[in-house]
């Protein structure tokens, strides 16, 4: 008699949250989408759809994605951090084509919602800290983000925001995210560049080595007509160079044997000094999140970059008034910026964001609640 095959056993993948709605007779799933798509007025609805949002977390280790133009993609082969808005990957698996589209967040070039191929980024949150739901009204915090939904559709770009924490849908409920203060985050490793075909077929076209600091091609010949429309990429590119502006943006830093270094994050166990040579990749013995403020004309910003006596400023809550004031150009749905000289800008100093290296799970649910 042979002996027993042997075969691995892969510990399987934590499922993300889903998102809960308490059906009932008084309360229709056609009522909670409707509740979903214009901000209620009510406090008790009000109440409702926010605890309804709450219940679709994020864990460490989530799969993130955020949806992309061509250009767009340009701006991350080349340096952009991920920031803004953006969604759990497991919230879109069932949208395609136009459905996919109208989550763009900038709907300025030809062939959209309904036409051509829909780019995104994917990554592996580090923690939910990093992450905020897009509210108009937070428990009465002033932190909420209903000045979004305040700004004129003449100085905006991409959908509406509509304060409920959800995205614009005719037929779908889409919790949206979006990145705290919408500052950059560092890019994780295991990250990616993918394009979506209007069937939704998914094609994977960039891998980010973080050592290098650069993105390398995944796809083959068949589909290089899906990058010809890339501003600045040749089709036969094999391999992408970031720019790298430490004076500026988002970093990963870590802690080892009393010095401090620039971390890589793996989500969701893996923390190590960023180094090209496999020896120095130590794991940390702590890890954080370091972000540049500044205040100019009083007006709290994130530091993107800095080119000589001039920093790239990106408003942290770019109300009507703010965006009017500040002359800050929208670059993205809700992510505006401006340069503005070194001399007016003040308070600028390093904030960290202190990861814990041990992180607790997403909350359980109440479970009489269904699954939406």
């Amino acid at each position: 008699m042979d002996p027993p095959a042997l075969t691995a056993t892969v510990p399987a993948e934590p499922e993300d949250a889903p998102l809960l709605a308490p059906v009932t007779r008084d309360l229709s799933w056609a009522a909670i989408h409707g509740m979903s798509q214009q901000l209620v007025r009510d406090p008790h609805g009000a109440r409702a759809i926010m605890d309804i949002r709450r219940t679709a977390t994020i864990r460490t280790g989530t799969r993130m994605i955020k949806l992309l133009t061509p250009r767009q993609v340009s701006a991350y082969l080349f340096g952009r951090r991920p920031n803004g808005f953006c969604y759990r990957s497991s919230d879109l698996t069932d949208l395609r084509g136009a459905d996919l589209a109208m989550l763009l967040g900038d709907t300025t070039y030809p062939g959209l919602p309904t036409e051509g191929e829909v780019f995104g980024l994917r990554w592996r949150a580090v923690h939910p800290s990093d992450y905020e739901i897009p509210f108009a009204v937070d428990d009465g915090d002033v932190r909420g983000y209903g000045w979004l939904g305040e700004i004129s559709p003449h100085h905006r770009v991409g959908p509406p925001v509509l304060g409920t924490g959800f995205a614009p849908s005719q037929h779908h409920l889409i919790p949206e995210f979006v990145t705290t203060d919408l500052a950059d985050l560092p890019v994780p490793a295991g990250a990616s560049l993918v394009a979506f075909a209007p069937d939704g077929t998914e094609i994977s076209l960039y891998l980010y080595v973080p050592e290098q600091r650069a993105w390398t091609r995944m796809f083959g010949p068949q589909h290089r007509h899906l990058v010809a429309g890339i501003p600045e990429i040749s089709t036969e590119q094999e391999y992408v160079q970031m720019s790298v502006d430490h004076s500026g943006g988002s970093a990963l830093i870590g802690q080892y044997a009393g010095r401090t270094y620039e971390a890589l994050a793996d989500p969701p166990h893996e923390y190590r000094v960023l180094a090209r040579a496999r020896a120095a990749r130590y794991p940390v013995e702590s890890v954080a999140r370091r972000i540049r403020s500044a205040q100019w004309r009083g007006i709290v910003c994130t530091v993107v970059r800095v080119e000589g006596d001039w920093l790239r400023l990106r408003l942290c809550r770019p109300d009507r008034d703010i965006a009017a004031m500040s002359g800050a150009q929208v670059v993205e749905r809700a992510i505006y910026e401006v340069w503005a000289p070194a001399s007016e800008v003040g308070r600028v100093h390093d904030i960290d964001v202190a990861y814990p290296l041990t992180l607790p799970e997403a909350p359980t649910q109440d479970p009489q609640w269904t699954s939406a």
